[in-house]
């Protein structure tokens, strides 16, 4: 099984980025631990802060992998662009949010991602990441 994780802006600076929001552990760190507890599975990450290349990375790995989960950070309730790409492609992509976005500001409460996403996960820290793995080897 081939997953693809997509990671917006901002996002590279998990560890130092408002720890007691985000947590103090960085990705790739969480990756390595993901890649060990989950030995069938081949991963592909991909982190950028810009919003066109997020967009083509949905569009490469969106017809060939078995799926996509993708934290889109502050794009998720501006980008109409995103949801676009993802409603055009056939992997389907799970939509995580390390943080609460629903008890924090007003503007975070909209999302242009989830009504296209197979699912959401909002909330449960990096943890969010491996139920998103769950999800996908039990879609398989």
């Amino acid at each position: 099984m081939t997953i693809a994780i997509i990671n917006g802006p901002n996002l590279n600076l998990l560890g130092k980025r408002e720890p007691g929001v985000y947590g103090s552990e960085t990705f790739d760190a969480y990756l390595q631990k993901l890649v060990a507890q989950y030995p069938q599975v081949q991963f592909h990450y991909y982190q950028s802060n810009v919003e066109g290349e997020l967009i083509n990375e949905l569009q490469r790995v969106g017809f060939d992998h078995d799926g996509i989960i993708m934290n889109p950070g502050g794009y998720t309730h501006t980008s109409v662009a995103i949801g676009d790409a993802i409603a055009a492609i056939t992997t389907p992509v799970v939509e995580v949010h390390i943080s609460n976005v629903h008890a924090r500001e007003e503007f975070r409460k909209i999302s242009h991602v989830s009504a296209k996403a197979a699912g959401s996960i909002i909330g449960l820290g990096l943890k969010g990441y491996e139920l998103a793995v769950e999800w996908l080897l039990r879609k398989g």
